[in-house]
């Protein structure tokens, strides 16, 4: 079982870094940690399991899944804060060029 747990961390820390936008980071919030992922499903079973493994397989689950949250959080941090970036140089607007379409100037309006 703690195997398990190891994998899932595992695969869900690669899936973490390689998300490229501020979208990946919920959506994976959402695949790893949600209702219906392995992880928190996992540790709903834990009462089922042996008295011996519960202690060592629910600690596992717990350290795995706030690892994984940690991780998303610092990724939804840092692609937000690219993404704003990349928004901000491609939306700037330079004041002192003309209007558009060019206002003519003088006498021979």
């Amino acid at each position: 079982m703690i195997d398990k747990i190891e994998k899932i961390e595992t695969d869900g820390l690669a899936q973490i870094a390689g998300g490229e936008r501020f979208g990946d980071a919920r959506e994976l919030r959402i695949s790893l940690l949600g209702r219906k992922a392995e992880l928190p499903n996992l540790l709903r079973g834990v009462a089922e399991l042996p008295p011996e493994e519960r202690g060592a397989v629910g600690k596992r689950a717990n350290e795995a899944r706030k690892t994984l949250e940690a991780k998303i959080d610092g990724a939804k941090s840092s692609l937000g804060s690219a993404e704003l970036d990349k928004r901000l140089v491609e939306d700037r607007i330079d004041v002192t060029l003309p209007g558009s379409p060019p206002q003519p100037s003088g006498a021979g309006t």
